[in-house]
């Protein structure tokens, strides 16, 4: 997030080559030097506490360790791939983890290969345009309608979600063609209207949404299976993600409503009609053979992601199985260096690191003693208002943090302890909070993806406010009514009594 603004009082003791670095590397510098300080400080402080009672030396470390991750996240301060890589490195150091494998678990587990497996499976379908011709396919099939586009783009991020692993990638592929439609209106009110509600749909809240419905397509996804497996003994397969997460498409006619009322799309034309997005197809072509062959491997990945039950091989081994057939001589015409330039490694370092933070966080025992503090102020209640306090309150503390996946490495090890200090079911309690906390749309830093679509200048935070807080409390009612009885009909009610599966 570039800074190119007055410099506040503070930052003027940092040496001037710094801050103009910081400028020329798209740094805002009133953020990120107060940032990397206070983190540092924090950290330091942290350990050089007493213990508290209860807790391990090795917990106090992990708590320093999840502090400085945690301003170093919100503030910018560092890119987030090297954030992810220094968490193991400080977990060894501060001995919150006393082997370097421990320390680094998150970069091995299964899930952490299934997501850089489908990066790069991205990554080349990006560079066959595969990707865009998908959205395009979409889009061209809806009238020129705003409220009808948005259905499109609903549609479209769906689709993308099954070969595209990230919310954020998903807005950055839809971006250019979203813009497209954004320009084909006039500055007048209907038109600013429509403009900022193709942003905050298109390229915000549906990316975000469309990721819950599958395993591979939601970074929180990936962290919460990983820890249900590794604490519980507790195997989510991409089949039985899916299965236990199709209900949510249910809220996204709720969504529409409540956008089209809120924002009042309703009966706006889209100016010249489709025209831009079949002229955009026809650029495209035909899909040519490459295509094809893309297509298919990626639907033999899909099969073997399904069937896990049966041939056993994992889905990060069985990804990583389907990656090799993509790489033999001859069958892709894109150069590494393409794909590897197109791949979000800097996405995958947060997401290994962050793991590595959530197992330590478990490991250490410091998520039980959060746990055991915050239990008395839900103890005795109904488990109605434990869940729905809990996502309140986890709603209020993501307000503060910019990072989706971030605010679940902290929270997950949490939530599932706190279940078994108040007697629910670990697996549906931590589901329920945190596929919640991807419905933060209070204000458009809370998420990456919403900053890109804040980015664009078609909307305030006014006006996203004015939309995401009623879309978060039917989110909120939907979960407690329609996703809560579903997970109980599959074995996991969060009423039913803390449990593992070892």
């Amino acid at each position: 997030m570039q800074g190119n603004g007055e410099l506040k009082w503070y930052v003027r003791f940092v040496p001037g080559f710094m801050v103009e670095n910081a400028r020329k590397a798209g740094l805002d510098p009133n953020t990120v030097f107060p940032g990397f300080l206070v983190a540092w400080i924090a950290f330091f402080a942290i350990l050089s506490l007493p213990v508290p009672p209860g807790l391990k030396p090795a917990g106090l470390a992990a708590a320093a360790v999840a502090v400085w991750a945690v301003i170093m996240w919100i503030t910018e301060a560092m890119p987030v791939g090297i954030t992810g890589l220094l968490i193991p490195l400080l977990l060894v150091l501060t001995r919150a983890q006393e082997k370097i494998p421990q320390a680094f678990s998150g970069f091995t587990q299964d899930v952490s290969f299934l997501v850089l497996g489908s990066f790069i499976f991205a990554a080349i379908m990006q560079s066959t345009g595969l990707d865009r011709r998908i959205a395009l396919a979409v889009l061209s099939r809806v009238k020129p309608q705003v409220d009808q586009v948005i259905k499109g783009l609903m549609t479209v991020n769906i689709a993308l979600s099954i070969i595209i692993p990230a919310a954020v990638s998903r807005s950055a592929v839809l971006l250019p063609i979203v813009r497209g439609i954004m320009d084909l209106f006039e500055d007048t009110p209907e038109g600013r209207r429509a403009r900022g509600a193709l942003a905050i749909t298109g390229l915000c809240y549906f990316p975000m949404v469309g990721g819950i419905l599958l395993l591979t397509a939601h970074m929180p996804n990936v962290i919460m299976a990983g820890l249900f497996e590794k604490e519980l003994g507790y195997q989510l397969s991409y089949a039985k993600w899916f299965w236990l997460h199709w209900p949510i498409l249910g809220l996204l006619p709720i969504m529409f409503l409540i956008i089209r009322k809120q924002l009042n799309v309703g009966g706006i034309s889209v100016p010249g009609g489709t025209d831009l997005i079949q002229a955009e197809k026809k650029v495209l072509g035909k899909m040519s053979l490459v295509e094809w062959l893309v297509l298919a491997v990626f639907a033999v990945a899909v099969m073997l992601w399904i069937t896990e039950p049966q041939h056993k091989i994992k889905t990060g081994l069985a990804t990583l199985i389907a990656l090799g057939v993509f790489f033999a001589p001859g069958l892709l015409p894109t150069p590494w260096k393409t794909l590897q330039n197109k791949t979000i490694w800097g996405t995958w370092l947060l997401l290994a690191g962050a793991l590595s933070l959530a197992n330590a966080i478990s490991d250490t025992g410091l998520a039980k003693w959060i746990a055991d503090l915050a239990g008395p102020v839900f103890k005795g209640q109904h488990f109605l208002v434990i869940v729905v306090g809990f996502i309140v309150f986890t709603a209020l503390v993501r307000i503060f943090m910019l990072s989706n996946v971030a605010a679940v490495a902290m929270l997950a090890p949490i939530v599932l302890s706190l279940a078994k200090t108040l007697n629910l079911n670990p697996v549906a309690f931590t589901l329920l909070v945190g596929n919640f906390d991807t419905f933060s749309f209070i204000v458009p830093t809370q998420v990456t993806a919403c900053v890109i679509a804040y980015g664009t200048g078609t909307f305030d935070t006014k006006t996203y406010a004015k939309v995401g807080i009623p879309v978060m409390v039917a989110t909120l009612l939907y979960f407690v009514l329609i996703m809560m009885p579903w997970y109980a009909v599959n074995g996991l009610p969060v009423w039913g009594g803390y449990v593992t599966w070892r």
